[in-house]
């Protein structure tokens, strides 16, 4: 079976950048691939470039098994989009602009309307229905925006961040609605700057750095790469952080590092839970009393920073709201983390014009 999402050696360049450099990617039918790297690496190029929205400069792509390049408005009626930011018409309301985005994809006004109240309905927003776009909150407004990519159940889907910016409760909404859609078949590329969204959702994972695919696997397959798994134990005292180095020494893979003020030891070590409990054992039969013992093993985090030598967005932005004493409420002005200045355009893609 083809995969229901496949490029091949993507080129894009924007006058001396090269947003992708020979980008290569599938996904299976039914399945998430998340897509993560930092900001400029070239994940919304790619997705725009997947729906039609922009030309590569060379290489092909298929999706549900139609050539983008080839046939892009049979692509577009297949496919669903939903941007970084909320792309709905504010003097519209919730229903007009359902119903609008269904009326675009030639769907009878009957069955437009019927769709939309179904999703108004799904999305928990029939209450608001008949209220301008303008007076819905950030939360109300991207629940809408995914509604609209769905009105013409489209087997594949292409999320770009569509949770940025929104707080822990709406995000946790959007991943429920989000594995429904999984659950129902829908095939899904997920590009996103919250690494336990991809933790979450995804069933595989490319990291893209500097327009190119730079690792590929499942969550746990890339954390492995790493390696990384440690035992870190805080000892009672000062006096015994030498006898805990000593009977920790046979589980080490590597020089352990201590903390002298908070009286920390970390060894690196492989073996998982199994080599926890012996070293517990081990401190136990020598009486080195310990206030706190666990094994850590390594998060999407870390493999974002080994492989691409520098944090996420988001955790760059979250430590510089810790700063200053402040949240973010929303994301940046114009679909912030786009890589070439311009959010992809559902209406476009509905209507299937030639861009």
């Amino acid at each position: 079976m083809a995969p229901a999402i496949q490029a091949e050696n993507l080129v894009k360049t924007f006058g001396d950048v090269r947003a992708l450099d020979g980008v290569s990617l599938d996904v299976p039918e039914g399945t998430v691939l998340g897509l993560l790297g930092p900001n400029g690496a070239g994940k919304t190029t790619t997705v725009r470039v997947l729906t039609t929205l922009l030309r590569p400069d060379s290489g092909r792509a298929t999706v549900a098994g139609v050539d983008v390049l080839k046939h892009p408005n049979r692509v577009r009626s297949l496919i669903g989009l939903s941007g970084q930011y909320a792309a709905v018409d504010e003097y519209l309301t919730g229903f007009e602009n359902l119903q609008m985005v269904g009326e675009l994809y030639q769907m009878s006004a009957r069955d437009a309307k019927a769709r939309a109240l179904e999703l108004l309905e799904w999305f928990n927003l029939t209450e608001a229905k008949d209220r301008t776009a303008k007076t819905y909150s950030g939360g109300m407004r991207r629940r809408l925006d995914l509604a609209a990519a769905l009105v013409v159940r489209p087997p594949v889907m292409f999320l770009d961040e569509p949770t940025t910016g929104l707080d822990p409760r709406n995000r946790l909404a959007l991943w429920e609605v989000i594995e429904t859609l999984v659950e129902q078949g829908t095939t899904l590329l997920l590009t996103t700057q919250y690494l336990e969204e991809a933790d979450r959702l995804a069933h595989d994972i490319a990291v893209v750095d500097h327009g190119r695919v730079i690792a590929r696997g499942t969550a746990d397959q890339l954390k492995a790469q790493i390696g990384g798994e440690r035992i870190e134990v805080v000892v009672h005292r000062a006096d015994l952080v030498a006898d805990a180095l000593s009977a920790l020494s046979a589980y080490a893979l590597g020089e352990p590092a201590v903390e002298k003020n908070t009286r920390r030891i970390t060894v690196p070590v492989s073996g998982g839970a199994k080599v926890l409990a012996d070293a517990i054992r081990e401190l136990d039969a020598r009486s080195i009393e310990i206030d706190d013992i666990g094994l850590r093993r390594p998060t999407l985090d870390d493999v974002f920073l080994s492989l691409t030598g520098h944090v996420t967005e988001a955790e760059e932005e979250g430590a510089a709201a810790g700063k200053d004493g402040r949240g973010r409420g929303h994301g940046k002005g114009r679909g912030h983390g786009d890589d070439d200045g311009q959010g992809p355009d559902k209406q476009a893609v509905a209507a299937g014009k030639e861009l």
